[in-house]
């Protein structure tokens, strides 16, 4: 995208002032502008432009820098998806994708609809494992039979239960470029993409094979979609209700964003009127968009359903818990098969569960407020703070991108106020739709054409890229400078922002290459079987404290949990290692 450079010349008391003003092809100069000098003779508007103007305007340039921030995103990830042991959630969902494929019934994890499962269930498929059709555990075993129990290679299967995953990420790196590509241009689109690229927490939780990232990916698109509805509706309309649709096939907590989108639509159909249009008819062109994206999206919730079942039996493995009041009758008015309803009904029943939090070295049982927020000052880079903060700036203050920051701002700001009144202060996976959209809001800050802004948003993202390289492949445990690295983050968090299962197999490295033929103690939070590894430990807890001598390998997690026998043994051992900034071991 070329720019169009005019050099203008003001007169004042001291001689004449220089002034660069950018405009956009085909914009046209506001009223009352004074006329542009005119040009030398022998010279060219390419030669106006600033160097690296120019290089950006090559037509082979944008698409080479997409493709290499996209494909160091996908190094990352697939490199921590080969590395990494099954985290806490990812046997559950694995082994539930297996029971669709093989066996077309809705049984297990019916508290998330069956879309995300089918994504990995595409891995799962390619990876063809042996599914024990004879299995009758809970969900909590489904996925460890199925990983350690049944004569696959559990490497192998998460790998290729990973790998749809770490496709849609990269896709939906595609939608923030096109979004911010479109509000400020290529420039900016490249810097929305840069962030979203190197987010450590969009690496960690796009390479595995769990909801998170493809139920905030799918919203982001909605939105997206909805905004170019404003152009053109008869197509936008219908695929943002798909977009949206897929969002709430794949996790229910999309559900607070139905609203924000739905009145997002009749604003955008709205605007697309033309100016000759009568209001009343104006008016029920928008009330026909909201309903095209709802029924759309009720379509997609169902038909993600029949794809795995076409009989719709619903025959849930767990009992599902009985809500009433309010919630009971949000549930009952839900327009979607009565397995998703269940699985609202055991989500709010997990509402009400006693959960234990770990913040700033604190042990709380219940859930604070002010959990999410602090947690993603603590692990986001700091350069993608101070943009993601510059990026709202910019799209209040500069009146042509106004209007989008009703489309950027609100639903990230629904989504995340919903998160943060949920009660399991598990993590920033419940967030992480956060870096998705504010990297679109950040690229906007290149909308201001200074040369000091373009070169403070380069030095900030390049500060993002190191930040992120050096903590390569140990994603999950990131937290920022300020907080000391991914060392530290295990002293003020816990559970998936830290340590979730995912060390396994490098701890079983560790002790083979350090420590071989030592006395194991081991406490590990995950799904994953030590002993597959090659890992023989016992529980310390099982025994008197006396007797427990030799290496004492504890979680992070288990370590700022730790109460009673397990904070008096961890009292009295010495650390001497930590494998992947989540696991430490100690001296006995």
């Amino acid at each position: 995208m070329g720019r169009l450079w005019i050099s203008t010349r003001r007169r004042g008391v001291g001689g004449t002032a220089e002034r660069m003003m950018a405009l956009e092809p085909h914009s046209a100069p506001a009223s009352g502008a004074r006329p542009t000098a005119p040009r030398a003779s022998g010279t060219s508007r390419a030669s106006e432009a600033p160097r690296w103007r120019r290089w950006v305007g090559r037509p082979w340039l944008m698409p080479l820098l997409v493709v290499a921030l996209l494909g160091q995103m996908a190094v990352a990830m697939v490199t921590t998806a080969v590395q990494q042991t099954p985290t806490i959630d990812e046997p559950v969902y694995v082994g539930t994708a297996a029971e669709y494929l093989h066996e077309h019934r809705l049984r297990h994890n019916p508290e998330h609809p069956p879309l995300g499962k089918l994504v990995i269930g595409v891995g799962v498929a390619l990876a063809d494992p042996h599914v024990d059709r004879s299995f009758t555990g809970d969900q909590g075993r489904l996925g460890r039979h199925l990983l350690y129990e049944s004569g696959n290679d559990p490497w192998r299967l998460m790998l290729f239960a990973r790998l749809p995953v770490i496709v849609l990420t990269l896709l939906f790196g595609l939608i923030v470029f096109a979004f911010a590509r479109e509000l400020a241009g290529v420039v900016g689109g490249l810097a929305a993409l840069a962030l979203y690229a190197f987010s450590p927490d969009l690496i960690a939780h796009g390479s595995l094979a769990t909801l998170d990232v493809p139920a905030a990916g799918f919203v982001l698109a909605s939105v997206w979609l909805v905004w170019r509805a404003r152009r053109r509706p008869q197509w936008c309309v219908p695929l943002a209700g798909m977009a949206l649709g897929a969002a709430l096939a794949t996790k229910m907590s999309m559900l607070a964003a139905v609203p924000v989108l739905l009145a997002l639509t009749a604003l955008s159909v709205w605007c697309a009127r033309p100016s000759t249009e009568p209001r009343r008819r104006a008016l029920v062109r928008a009330v026909g968009g909201v309903g095209v994206v709802a029924l759309a999206a009720v379509a997609v919730v169902w038909a993600s359903y029949l794809v795995v079942d076409p009989r719709l039996r619903w025959a849930p493995e767990q009992p599902v818990p009985v809500v009433r009041g309010l919630r009971g009758l949000v549930v009952d008015l839900l327009p979607f098969p009565e397995a998703y309803r269940d699985g609202m009904r055991v989500q709010f029943a997990f509402e009400n569960y006693p959960w234990q939090g770990f913040l700033f070295g604190r042990l709380y049982t219940g859930s604070l407020w002010y959990y999410l927020p602090a947690a993603l000052l603590v692990k986001t880079p700091l350069g993608m703070l101070v943009l993601w903060a510059a990026g709202v700036v910019v799209l209040v203050a500069v009146r042509r991108l106004r209007p989008v920051a009703t489309y950027l701002l609100v639903p990230t700001g629904v989504l995340l106020a919903a998160a943060m009144l949920g009660s399991r202060d598990f993590g920033t996976r419940y967030a992480v739709f956060v870096p998705m959209f504010l990297a679109v809001a950040a690229g906007c800050v290149l909308a201001v054409r200074r040369r000091w802004v373009t070169v403070a948003v380069g030095a900030l993202v390049l500060f993002v890229a190191v930040s992120s390289v050096r903590t390569y492949p140990y994603y999950l445990p990131y937290s920022n400078e300020a907080f000391g690295g991914p060392e530290k983050t295990r002293l003020r968090l816990h559970d998936s922002n830290v340590d979730w299962g995912q060390d396994l197999g490098r701890l079983a490295d560790r002790l083979r290459e350090r420590y071989p033929g030592e006395r194991v103690w081991l406490v590990y939070k995950g799904s994953g079987v030590p002993s597959f590894y090659g890992i023989r430990a016992a529980d310390p807890r099982k025994v008197p404290v006396g007797e427990v001598r030799g290496l004492l390998v504890v979680s992070g997690s288990s370590v700022a949990k730790a109460t009673g026998r397990l904070a008096e043994l961890i009292d009295s051992s010495r650390p001497i290692d930590t494998v992947g900034h989540s696991i430490t071991i100690y001296r006995r």
